[in-house]
């Protein structure tokens, strides 16, 4: 009787799970949502003899499948082979127009990934890599089996620039967390790094024509730190790092205001010279028109607060573009993306014609060098060149202006996108003068819908800035960023027909554990239950 009792009851266990059903495709907590999902009936089992077939020629196609190799080795200890002999994970590229969009279709026994360009493949291989088990983010080997559901995924993004901005001039952020933000990014298909690389507190990238910007201007923080900042090799490697990710850099010198860091550097640069036509007579260098004495410019002292509105460039002086002119030709000479963002935020003493003046001469500058210049939304008091970008963060009848101006907006909110504001009254740093800004204050909102003065067709993407008045260290970055970066990720990638808070919500509480085992020091926001926690 014991025997018969033993034999039935594994005959219950084997029962048990041959009737438990298969994992659905569309129950998975893919961030951001596909904008199409089919559930099929069975699983694709990774296994020992797994491996990944390249299909197709382009340069960045082998290091493709093998940053899908890299994922996938450490947790499950196969050897995941790339080649172009064969292999059960097929990366394929095709005929096609959009080369962000991909297809996934998972059978039994394979996987294909299908795009016309090497970003939508490796956009699929991201939605690949968070169908498998959360086990998958450990760096050493798991004992389990990797099982994902069949069924097939057709996306591609809403809108074509999806972005986060980082703030490295408030405090400086090391290379390595550049870096670490960036795979993070990839995670969630964001596409722009917008590296805001000048401010009052600080200059943070080396200009070899004006080697005091770093000596002096990069020397503190907020708070009297030691500051630092990039050489141009290690920009390079940012730059080179992004872009293996399918991640674009945008530099940003913050000007005619926020520049304090530059004033300290070079007393030229000061607005203590008042000549009334900006020229200089080219023999003996005094001004033209000129009776009174020339005052000699002082410059300012370094600045490791936090307040704004207060610095200016001399928009009259001609050295002030000479200066500007050198900046811009290093900086573009490093970047080969499209853009350059030229800031042009809060000059609250900048004489409003002077500002005006300075944006269109900027402008001017930043096409001969081959970019397209960004600028936040004030710069649209001016008149702006065709295809520049107005960045909208805070006022929306300057954005009208963009509009009105044949221009785009980038949208950046920052009552729902700036994700150095505080959750909420609680939370251990942030700031909070624009909102506090919870989870689903983050992801509850149409970018197309925003505001009446702006409809999709207007809008060149979404991005979502961190600056870092508050922020030290990598810590901080995870608590503001996560979990509201994949919210904002999935604003900017998934149709508002798609999207849903109470879809967004059963998904993301899946991340958490993710982030556990990966070590990322996310804010567990009470607005949903979290795995891992």
């Amino acid at each position: 009787m014991k025997k018969i009792f033993t034999y039935c009851s594994m005959g219950v266990c084997l029962l048990f799970l041959a009737c438990k059903p298969a994992p659905k495709l569309s129950e998975s907590s893919l961030v951001p949502y596909p904008q199409e999902m089919k559930d099929g009936n069975g699983v694709f089992e990774l296994n020992a003899e797994s491996g990944i077939h390249l299909i197709g020629s382009s340069e960045q196609l082998t290091g493709i499948g093998e940053y899908l190799a890299e994922q996938l080795r450490p947790a499950t200890g196969f050897e995941i082979p790339v080649s172009y002999d064969g292999g059960d994970i097929r990366l394929e590229l095709t005929e096609g127009e959009n080369p962000e969009a991909y297809s996934l279709v998972i059978e039994e026994n394979q996987v294909l990934i299908n795009a016309a360009g090497e970003a939508g493949l490796f956009y699929g291989v991201q939605s690949l890599l968070q169908l498998f088990p959360q086990e998958i983010a450990h760096k050493s080997k798991q004992v389990q089996s990797w099982e994902i559901p069949t069924g097939s995924i057709s996306d591609q993004p809403a809108f074509g620039y999806r972005g986060a901005m980082l703030d490295v001039a408030r405090h400086f952020i090391s290379v390595e967390d550049v870096k670490h933000y960036i795979d993070q990014m990839a995670v969630y298909k964001l596409n722009f790094l917008h590296l805001h690389l000048t401010d009052d507190q600080g200059w943070r990238i080396e200009i070899k024509s004006w080697p005091k910007l770093t000596e002096i201007g990069g020397s503190t923080e907020v708070g009297g730190g030691k500051g630092g900042f990039y050489t141009q090799e290690e920009y390079k490697e940012l730059v080179s790092y992004a872009a293996d990710r399918f991640i674009t850099i945008v530099p940003e010198v913050d000007m005619p205001g926020h520049t304090n860091s530059a004033l300290a550097s070079y007393a030229e640069l000061n607005p203590g010279v008042n000549l009334p036509n900006g020229k200089l007579d080219s023999v003996n260098k005094q001004p033209l028109d000129y009776q009174m004495p020339l005052r000699n410019p002082q410059a300012s002292e370094l600045y490791t607060g936090i307040e704004v509105g207060w610095s200016t460039f001399a928009p009259k002086l001609e050295i002030t573009y000479a200066f500007v002119d050198s900046v811009v030709r290093e900086i573009a000479e490093l970047t080969p993306g499209p853009y350059f963002h030229i800031g042009g935020d809060e000059s609250h003493v900048t004489e409003k014609e002077d500002y005006v003046y300075f944006v269109e001469r900027v402008q001017d500058i930043v096409s001969k060098y081959g970019k397209t210049s960004i600028g936040w939304d004030e710069i649209a008091t001016a008149k702006l060149l065709p295809g520049n970008v107005a960045q909208f963060w805070a006022k929306e009848e300057n954005a009208k202006l963009a509009i009105n101006q044949g221009n785009q907006i980038l949208m950046s909110p920052a009552t729902r996108a700036y994700l150095d504001m505080q959750y909420d009254s609680t939370s251990r740093i942030g700031l909070h003068w624009a909102a506090y800004i919870e989870l689903e204050d983050a992801y509850s909102w149409d970018p197309s819908s925003f505001s009446d003065s702006i409809s999709s067709q207007h809008i060149l993407g979404v991005e979502a800035p961190l600056w870092t008045e508050t922020v030290t260290n990598r810590g901080d970055m995870e608590y503001l960023s996560f979990p509201r970066l994949p919210a904002l990720a999935e604003v900017a990638w998934t149709s508002s027909d798609r999207r849903s808070w109470e879809g967004f919500k059963s998904r993301i509480q899946k991340h958490g554990a993710r982030w556990t085992i990966q070590g990322i020091g996310y804010y567990p926001s009470p607005q949903v239950n979290w795995e891992g926690k």
